[in-house]
């Protein structure tokens, strides 16, 4: 549906007044929270310099000389994909409402959350060799069984399984860049206000558009600072979740992985509570974040991902 119809305002208002909305569509994306968000360095990129090789020094004797060196670094670039959608509504619709501005509101919101749904799916999945003008998400970035980065996989086979991620934010790490300049870090909403908008007959009429534009990109500057764990099973009782492997994972990253944030599906976090209901399992504990109860793993904070998949192909 391009745009609300009398039964879409009928359907939210009850006796004269709107309905509150059930808002049975809605996902825990919980790495748009904490994602760090940094100013690229272009109008549509950012340029990353990643160090190669480095100077090894070498030993000598007196009156002896060493060869010269040079570290080796090489350039990449991360591109900034543009999320845009449109609103249009009657401008008769919105004034039939029992509360005008309410219902602009309750619509402007879906947009929202909806946007949402879609950066984070981008975030995982999405891969420009099939759309350009999508960013490369972490999946087709980090797409085969590997030391470093580090990807293990869990055992599972077929295309029922799920993955892990653990991300390292930070701005020399893993980050979110938005277009250089934009005073409002790359997410806006604009209210447009009533305009003159056409019907599929190019009929005009009166409408009240908002516009709603997302720029962003995703920024890895060293691929220690990622993790994955994938090939885990979405069903059955083998090749779960293993925490075993979670700790080589770690011990593989950056610092241990310290400073590290853990993102799984509502799958995979029903299988670690699982695990930790073990009473001699000392890995968990529970601690507030944004005053909410969050399940940490070593100290590291897991936190909920809907976006992630239960339908994976497996890893090799």
């Amino acid at each position: 549906m391009a745009r609300p119809t009398l039964l879409e305002l009928a359907n939210r208002t009850n006796k004269g007044n709107l309905i509150e909305i059930a808002e049975v569509l809605t996902e825990e994306n919980e790495m748009l929270k904490d994602a760090v968000l940094v100013e690229a360095n272009n109008l549509t990129s950012h340029t990353l310099v990643k160090r190669l090789t480095q100077p090894s020094g070498a030993w000598r004797n007196i009156n002896q000389g060493v060869t010269s060196e040079a570290s080796l670094t090489q350039p990449s670039i991360e591109g900034i994909g543009i999320l845009e959608a449109r609103s249009e509504i009657d401008k008769k619709l919105v004034d039939m409402a029992p509360n005008p501005a309410r219902f602009r509101f309750t619509e402007d919101k879906a947009f929202l959350e909806g946007l949402g749904i879609t950066m984070a799916d981008a975030v995982i999945y999405a891969n420009q060799a099939v759309t350009p003008e999508k960013i490369n998400g972490l999946a087709i970035r980090y797409p085969s069984i590997t030391t470093v980065p580090t990807v293990l996989g869990a055992g599972g086979t077929g295309s029922d399984l799920t993955s892990i991620w653990i991300i390292q934010w930070g701005e020399n790490k893993v980050h979110f860049i938005y277009p250089k300049g934009s005073a409002s870090m790359g997410l806006n909403h604009r209210d447009l206000g009533e305009q003159t908008v056409l019907d599929g007959d190019g009929k005009p009429y009166q409408a009240y558009v908002s516009l709603f534009q997302w720029d962003i990109g995703l920024a890895i500057h060293d691929d220690r600072c990622i993790g994955r764990l994938a090939n885990i099973e979405s069903a059955g009782t083998s090749n779960l979740f293993s925490p075993e492997q979670l700790n080589v994972i770690l011990r593989r990253m950056k610092n241990d992985g310290k400073g590290s944030v853990m993102y799984a599906n509502s799958t995979v976090l029903a299988q670690m509570d699982n695990d930790a209901m073990d009473k001699s399992n000392v890995q968990y504990t529970v601690q507030n974040v944004y005053g909410e109860p969050v399940t940490h793993y070593r100290g590291i904070p897991v936190r909920r991902m809907d976006s992630i998949l239960i339908t994976e192909d497996a890893l090799t």
